[in-house]
């Protein structure tokens, strides 16, 4: 009988021998690295880049920190209120530092936190402005939610603020980083078998509520509901035609005597005539619920209904006489946009949605609003 000592040594041998030979063996031998099959591996992990939210209303509340959890590349280390009981209950919630807490006297200080890289501007229309330029001042990156601003002149300092101080500067314009329109922008630009885009309709409205609400303020909003949901219509027009109008037609109406419409407007409709001959009809509402964007084909179309919701979206098409559910993937609009804008910074990249896009809007608008009161079509530059 073998000794323990022995045993030992025999494993060891035929261990040594039968792996030999099997590495010897053609079916299991090492393969050579150009014959390793491609797989899909995931990313190390790199570093996320510090945001801080600045205005902490209920998008920011209900949207915007909870999409940092499935970010990627981004994270919230950074928050900025008029109102710090809130804000030290929402840094406990979202595990932001206490020392990274600041009001709107002490946002300037933003400028000695290593730990902030990007500002995200979500405050009312009048205050994109100013608390952009600020933030790009103090060195950082911003994202600033739409409209960008209230006039183009605000629009134009904000971009030559992010060009004297190299930062990077975005508009947050999510549908442009959701599936389901990007899938629609697929269709109206592709010249598949229904033939070229002919007409594109875009809805967007709700009915809106507390009348004492600063979307309702002109001087905070700097109109009604075309400047707050109505920019949905009008970017769907442009990114879905793939061109800048050269037209535009307008007219405006609100509900005598209700008490909301004071000082804006209810409901916008528009039409606007691109270089290549396609049409827009569109509609902007306070005071009904809209949600659908279609491109029209010869012999076809598609659509989005709803089109603009945080969830839930839907795609239909008719193609070949044939009525289809078009699914597409579902992702986190906000996480979405947040992580394109950090790897942009992160790799030098231009944004999808500079600041530019957002100039581009604020002169549409303007000649939406000069076409609708004085009832001419208004050419555009």
């Amino acid at each position: 009988m073998a000794t323990n000592d022995d045993g030992g040594r025999s494993r060891r041998n035929f261990l040594r021998t039968a792996g030999g030979a099997l590495l010897a063996s053609p079916l299991l031998a090492r393969p050579a690295m150009g014959q390793v099959p491609e797989l899909d591996l995931p990313e190390p992990p790199g570093r996320k880049l510090g945001w801080a939210v600045v205005g902490l209303g209920r998008l920011a509340i209900h949207q915007i920190l909870p999409a940092m959890a499935g970010c990627r590349r981004s994270a919230v280390t950074a928050l900025v209120s008029g109102r710090p009981e809130k804000a030290r209950r929402l840094a406990q919630v979202f595990r932001v530092d206490p020392k990274n807490l600041y009001d709107y006297e002490s946002y300037d200080s933003i400028a000695r936190n290593p730990a902030v890289d990007v500002v995200y501007v979500v405050l009312p229309n009048s205050m994109h402005a100013e608390y952009t330029i600020r933030a790009l001042e103090a060195g950082k990156h911003v994202l600033c939610e739409k409209p960008m601003a209230n006039t183009p002149a605000d629009c134009e300092r904000m971009i030559a603020a992010a060009k004297a101080s190299g930062r990077k500067l975005m508009i947050a314009y999510r549908l442009h980083y959701e599936p389901y329109n990007q899938a629609l922008v697929k269709f109206a630009r592709e010249a598949q078998q229904e033939g070229p885009t002919q007409l594109i309709l875009a809805d967007a409205g709700f009915n809106i509520g507390d009348p004492t609400q600063w979307r309702l303020r002109r001087a905070m909003a700097g109109g009604g509901s075309l400047m707050d949901i109505g920019i949905y219509a009008l970017q769907a027009a442009r990114y879905l035609s793939g061109e800048e109008p050269v037209s535009v037609n307008a007219m405006t109406y609100s509900t005598p005597g209700d008490v909301r419409f004071t000082e804006v407007e209810e409901h916008v409709t528009f039409q606007l005539r691109f270089p290549s001959g396609v049409l827009a009809n569109c509609t902007s509402s306070y005071g009904a619920g809209l949600n659908r964007f279609r491109v029209v084909k010869r012999t076809g179309w598609a659509e989005l209904e709803p089109a603009l919701n945080y969830t839930g979206l839907r795609m239909r098409a008719w193609r070949g006489g044939v009525l289809q559910e078009m699914p597409q993937p579902v992702v986190d609009h906000f996480a979405a946009e947040m992580d394109h804008f950090s790897e942009c910074i992160q790799t030098g990249a231009e944004p999808r949605t500079p600041g530019g896009e957002g100039l581009r809007d604020l002169r549409i608008m303007m000649a939406i609003y000069e076409a609708a009161q004085s009832g001419r079509t208004v050419p555009l530059a």
